[in-house]
């Protein structure tokens, strides 16, 4: 593949980078045992101070809260900002902000996973789920709110208390449910945890692991219903009917959807020709890849890329 594809699409920013770009220095705690917690006032990186965010993974999770408009990449999805928003950002998804010039004052925290250790799984959260919802706009009354919270954080992660981590996991999920509470009841999960709902959750868990594309996965291995089947041993009927009864689209609809996210990303973002990215997501022929995306898409790959 395109060395510089590579370079853009699999180089994914650490906790040590992220400190050494904004501070060029580097926390004691960084990789300690319970994990690494911090939060920041924006003010520094925006306005008059913003420099390009670049298109990329991060390996830690990332809550901000920017008033002023600016842009969003998450995956293949721009957002706009009109006046101000809470943005929630997980190693799963490449990101970036536009126009941080525009955003005027705010505040973020960023953790790892192993600050989560025993606490919960955050990828069980729709606000970190490859398709939830990730940037909330927010009235005046509700950043006050969301405000209120990081001050909260700035004080207990300044205290000499003793369980001030467990103070700060509390409202870090204190911002989770504040935020899911705005989606649309029609999208918050109403079934309970049967049968089909774990095998629907074990089938997007193993399709969702196959993404993003970069230089350690060279192609897309799993394609069809039979193949998810053969991997979690039940039949594909037994698939078919968990799968449609839990979102309400087939096994192929969901796979389809997923690869064309992951095409439009590879597109837009990275230097690898129109058959490196077939070849990449399990194309046999350029063709069969061009088909598929029209089909989906209703332009060409080197359109959509062009567009």
């Amino acid at each position: 593949m395109g060395k510089k594809g590579i370079v853009e699409m699999s180089k994914v920013e650490t906790l040590e980078d992220f400190y050494k770009r904004k501070f060029d220095w580097l926390p004691d705690n960084i990789r300690n045992e319970i994990g690494h917690f911090n939060v920041f006032k924006l003010d520094p990186f925006v306005g008059d101070n913003a420099k390009p965010v670049p298109y990329k993974k991060r390996d830690y999770y990332k809550i901000m809260l920017a008033i002023g408009s600016s842009k969003v990449h998450f995956a293949d999805k721009v957002l706009e900002v009109k006046k101000q928003a809470l943005s929630f950002s997980n190693p799963q998804i490449p990101y970036k902000w536009e126009h941080t010039d525009q955003i005027r004052t705010g505040f973020f925290c960023v953790f790892n996973q192993h600050f989560f250790h025993k606490y919960g799984d955050l990828n069980h959260y729709s606000v970190f789920q490859p398709n939830g919802t990730h940037v909330f706009e927010l009235t005046d009354e509700q950043v006050k709110w969301v405000t209120n919270i990081y001050a909260r954080m700035f004080e207990e992660i300044q205290s000499e208390y003793v369980h001030k981590y467990d103070v700060l996991r509390n409202l870090v999920f204190e911002l989770l449910h504040y935020a899911m509470k705005m989606e649309p009841t029609s999208t918050m999960e109403k079934s309970l945890l049967n049968a089909s709902h774990r095998i629907s959750t074990l089938f997007l868990e193993l399709l969702e692991r196959q993404f993003p594309i970069d230089d350690t996965h060279q192609t897309v291995q799993l394609r069809t219903a039979s193949d998810f089947a053969t991997q979690l041993n039940i039949h594909v009927n037994h698939l078919n009917r968990a799968v449609k009864e839990t979102t309400s689209k087939t096994t192929t609809q969901v796979i389809a959807e997923r690869i064309v996210q992951e095409s439009k990303v590879l597109l837009r973002h990275s230097a690898w020709t129109v058959s490196e990215i077939a070849y990449s997501l399990g194309f046999s022929e350029v063709t069969h890849f061009d088909n598929f995306f029209k089909k989906h898409v209703g332009l060409s790959p080197l359109k959509f890329r062009n567009v």
